[in-house]
């Protein structure tokens, strides 16, 4: 019922998905350009539209009642900044210990213009080794594509940059601020 709702959601507003990777036990799944908030919004009907889940990133601050029994409910993992454990680290344990888990990351961590993208994804695939799969949002084509699986080769330099190349031609709600440069800021 829900994938009906979320594809019938989509249609109403324009939006396709396109999706051409296996539906793997466990996965990451690099989501960009996130530009707003709506990316979530999208991203969890898209999913859904599909008939698979995926877990996602958010700040503990926003697991208070009621939001936080629903944010869980939908795959929602807290993050403590503060927490002086490596995040990267807590899942590539929780990728090992689970049978079955899928995790939506935004690769830029901010909604905000940044060419320092985060590196994280890259090791938790590699040590974790599990897929890493594309996906986009492109605002202008309304479209939400899950088309590839890359394989990190290790070299975390080089590998971003052919991640950042993939995901150049995709522009996100607000274009000003999405980057796949690599220039300091």
């Amino acid at each position: 019922m829900l994938k009906r709702i979320s594809k019938t959601i989509l249609r109403i507003f324009g939006w396709s998905v396109h999706v051409d990777v296996p539906d793997y036990p466990k996965a990451v799944i690099c989501v960009a350009p996130h530009t707003s908030n709506w990316d979530f919004l999208l991203g969890e009907l898209a999913i859904t539209s599909v008939g698979r889940k995926a877990g996602f990133l958010m700040k503990r601050t926003w697991f208070f009642w009621p939001l936080g029994p629903f944010f869980r409910s939908i795959g929602g993992i807290p993050v403590d900044q503060k927490k002086s454990t490596s995040l990267t680290n807590q899942l590539i344990d929780r990728f090992n210990s689970a049978q079955k888990l899928t995790i939506a990351i935004t690769p830029e961590g901010t909604r905000s213009r940044t060419t320092r993208w985060r590196t994280g994804f890259l090791r938790v695939s590699c040590e974790a080794n599990v897929p890493l799969c594309l996906a986009s949002i492109d605002f202008p084509t309304k479209t939400i594509t899950l088309a590839n699986t890359f394989r990190p080769s290790g070299d975390i330099d080089r590998d971003l940059r052919r991640i950042k190349d993939f995901y150049k031609p995709f522009t996100g709600k607000y274009p000003d601020k999405f980057t796949t440069d690599d220039d300091p800021e």
